[in-house]
């Protein structure tokens, strides 16, 4: 085939070009790609396994770990659901033109409760949440079928959190109050659309002049008896068997059968259910774990809590590899034959495992806000036990330990501080005579003066004080001495080891220079983290501490 000039058909098909200029190229090109055999494969393979550089848990690669989503401090929104509306029906059957009224009764609304179980260690789950709702009761249906009950929600926190209320709308104490108010004359026979249910052929202007039938008086579900009394503070040290309930769902309305009589003998109205009550709560953690890992930056505790549990916490050899806390968990009693430990809580339940906290590391004058803020200070705070990890290999272990405590104990002079302030601040100045003299800031609360009285409203306010926490040189503290495998830590850890011995014999002060510091069983345990030498004596020390 001749090439035809003034085309591009040989741009399209260079099969069909006749000058030859692609045709090598086509008959040059193989038939069959050459692919090597599943042997050849297998070697190419090895060898590049070879050259990949090695990883296990306690040396991962630097893209091996798992992000943590951590949170010891929310606020949550609880919306209890409303009640169904009540039903506006008549009997419709054979022979029975106009029977009577048969609307049911609209369902109560869902509730909240709440429960400290064993195996959640952080509030993020709800945090992210914000506003939780329970869902809304269904409307009541003909022929006297009350409405479904809505479904209610349970929250479930880690033990140790304190719940408490910063602002609660109560929609029946308000009415109830309205009532109050108001004369009776002007609430008699009263048409009023938020609390009313028209017949759906029925248009308001029909019952503009109409005279409606007293509204019943608020009522309240029999699961509100159970309700946790205003204002809500809980303390959820131990775990909860039963839930509790925090926001009892409304009640229904009311359908047409309940308003016969013979001012209206087919009652065409019924009643809407009631709102669900609002509460703002603020959950705090007030024991973050059993154990705290304190120490400087880098100085192997992701690489510690990687050995002792099954965290996959970042490691890594720079600074401020850990941005917040890391929780692992190490077990104890994993129900295949004997028990590693055996230990039980101070209630006498078996203690089958206990958290660990890998705080990140602090710097000097952290309580000056300095490194990552007074915020992971007040993590070391939360913590049952605390564990200070020191490097053999990066200088004075003795001086590492003072320089720790010592920011410890300014930080705990602090919260002291903090503390005596805020307690002022909430202090009333009363007068004999004349009206009182408040000295409570608006910050902190809203103080009116009715008449005689002064009322505090502690609900106006959206700042709690902090929670009252142990002292931190209270706490048990014992010292891992991290990378004893390398040469010349050997001196270290035993000038290390005498230090501690001298201050619980009471020859040398308590590192953080307070008094009345515990300081009864103190130990230094060397431990080569990234080889998982000598971890195995850490729970069996904290256990020991946990059970004193």
């Amino acid at each position: 085939m001749s090439r035809v000039s003034g085309t591009i058909l040989p741009f399209l098909y260079p099969c069909l070009d006749s000058t030859g200029r692609h045709a090598g190229k086509i008959l040059r090109r193989p038939l069959h790609q050459y692919s090597p055999s599943r042997s050849e494969r297998a070697v190419q393979y090895a060898e590049l396994a070879e050259q990949a550089p090695t990883s296990s848990h306690l040396d991962p690669a630097p893209d091996d770990y798992a992000r943590t989503i951590f949170a010891d401090k929310c606020q949550l929104t609880l919306a209890a659901g409303s009640g169904g509306h009540g039903c506006i029906s008549f009997l419709r059957e054979k022979f029975i033109a106009e029977g009577p009224a048969n609307g049911g009764d609209g369902g109560s609304g869902g509730s909240i409760y709440i429960q400290a179980v064993r195996g959640e260690t952080s509030l993020h789950k709800l945090a992210r949440r914000g506003i939780i709702k329970a869902s809304r009761g269904k409307n009541g249906q003909g022929k006297a079928k009350g409405g479904q009950r809505g479904e209610d929600v349970l929250l479930q926190v880690p033990v140790g959190t304190v719940i408490r209320e910063i602002a609660r709308r109560d929609p029946i104490a308000e009415e109830e109050q309205k009532i109050l108010d108001t004369r009776e004359d002007e609430v008699r026979g009263q048409w009023r659309r938020d609390k009313w249910i028209l017949y759906p052929s029925s248009i308001p202007s029909d019952y503009a002049t109409a005279e409606f039938p007293d509204l019943p008086r608020s009522r309240k579900s029999s699961v509100a008896l159970s309700q946790v009394p205003a204002p809500v503070t809980l303390d959820l040290s131990e775990p909860t068997e039963t839930p509790m309930l925090l926001a009892a769902g409304a009640v229904g309305g009311l359908g047409n059968p309940h308003f016969v009589s013979k001012t209206f003998p087919k009652p065409k109205f019924a009643t809407k259910g009631d709102p669900g009550i609002t509460i703002t709560v603020e959950l705090e953690l007030k024991l973050l774990a059993d154990v705290g890992f304190v120490g400087l930056p880098n100085a192997g505790k992701s690489t510690l809590l990687r050995a002792i549990s099954k965290s996959r916490a970042r490691v890594g050899s720079w600074a401020f590899t850990t941005l917040q806390p890391n929780i692992g968990t190490v077990v104890l009693d994993n129900h295949q034959g004997r028990p590693q430990l055996s230990a039980s809580r101070g209630t006498g339940e078996l203690r089958t495992c206990f958290s660990v906290a890998d705080i990140p590391g602090l710097v000097p004058d952290a309580h000056k806000d300095r490194g990552l803020g007074l915020g992971f200070l007040r993590h070391v705070e939360r913590a049952q036990v605390l564990a200070f990890v020191v490097d053999l290999g990066a200088g004075d272990a003795v001086e590492a330990v003072k320089n720790l405590w010592r920011e410890l104990a300014a930080f705990e002079s602090l919260r002291g501080r903090e503390t005596n302030a805020q307690t002022e601040s909430r202090m009333i100045d009363w007068k004999a005579f004349g009206s009182p003299t408040p000295s409570v800031s608006a910050h902190d609360a809203a103080v009116s003066n009715n008449g005689p009285g002064l009322m505090i409203n502690p609900s106006a306010s959206q700042h709690l004080p902090d929670l009252p926490l142990k002292p931190i040189s209270t706490k048990p503290w014992f010292v891992v001495a991290t990378k004893a495998d390398r040469e010349g830590t050997q001196e270290n850890f035993a000038q290390l080891q005498a230090y501690l011995e001298a201050v619980m014999a009471g020859d040398e002060g308590h590192p953080s220079g307070l008094q009345n510091a515990w300081h009864a069983r103190l130990a230094a345990i060397p431990v080569s983290a990234i080889r998982g030498e000598g971890v195995e004596r850490i729970p069996e020390w904290t256990v020991s501490l946990l059970d004193d």
